[in-house]
């Protein structure tokens, strides 16, 4: 299965990222023509203040990003992991942050609600305060994919080591974390928290993110970029360069069975007592 990740420099107007991620999607079709498209966190919208997530957010299913890359999806037969979507939500004062997964013929088959919220000082004093617009999701999200179990995270669960042991336990052989890591952060961690994901897990790890410079809440803030994939050995398979562009692999379920055959770790595990995630 051949797969192609979408990097994007998103910014606080939604009508032009989503152009954006349909001329990014249109050209890896031409170009790649993979069977799986990946897209980063919050493709639709980045930034703005609390209000303008909340003016962007859409009811799902329906609503204009939502629309366009199911659309895409039955255009081109391609599945179509939707990055992360901002969902309103009925008798809610904050949104989600939502993934939303289209087959060939643009049926919705998965749906993941991000579990942990961003909320941090970063080196530089900058705050995050994911929570006051965000309203956490609570479910372990998998789906089918051409007979390959996909398993679903958003950005900062990536520092949640047990959400991905339950993806595994699951089924997952390939684990899917949309991103808009920030540059600071990024540079030291993103690389060897998405390798540790998948060494550690035995899955193969694509992981979608946004780069560049985006204006939240009158401030700038940078993103990391560096979408990367990575095998169930924790090679880093394919990267995308500096910049909006792509990156594209090929999924081998065979290596996934083999390299836990050479490490069985999951006959090894031993049971703790552990806190929810």
């Amino acid at each position: 299965m051949k797969i192609s990740l979408i990097q994007m420099n998103s910014v606080s107007d939604k009508a032009e990222n989503i152009s954006a991620a349909v001329r990014l999607v249109e050209q890896a079709c031409a170009e790649e023509k993979p069977d799986w498209i990946g897209l980063p966190e919050c493709f639709d919208f980045l930034g703005g203040a609390r209000t303008d997530k909340m003016a962007a957010a859409e009811s799902l299913p329906g609503g204009p990003a939502y629309c366009a890359m199911q659309e895409l999806a039955r255009r081109h037969g391609v599945f179509i992991h939707a990055g992360s979507i901002l969902e309103k939500v009925e008798g809610e004062d904050r949104i989600r942050n939502t993934t939303i997964v289209f087959d060939r013929t643009g049926a919705e088959i998965a749906r993941y609600r991000k579990i942990h919220m961003f909320d941090i000082t970063a080196p530089d004093g900058t705050e995050y305060r994911e929570s006051a617009a965000f309203a956490p999701g609570g479910e372990v999200v998998t789906y089918s994919c051409e007979g390959l179990t996909i398993g679903c995270a958003i950005c900062y669960d990536l520092r949640f080591p047990a959400l991905f042991q339950a993806l595994v336990a699951k089924g997952a052989q390939m684990i899917v974390l949309p991103a808009a890591f920030t540059q600071q952060t990024g540079a030291d961690h993103w690389e060897v928290l998405c390798r540790a994901r998948a060494i550690e897990t035995q899955t193969y790890f694509a992981a979608p993110a946004q780069t560049g410079v985006h204006m939240a809440a009158g401030a700038l803030r940078r993103t990391y970029g560096h979408s990367l994939v990575a095998d169930p050995w924790g090679h880093i398979i394919a990267k995308a360069s500096d910049g909006v562009g792509m990156a594209s692999a090929r999924i081998d379920e065979d290596l996934v069975r083999k390299v836990r055959a050479q490490i069985p770790v999951a006959r090894h595990k031993v049971r703790f007592d552990t806190p929810s995630l």
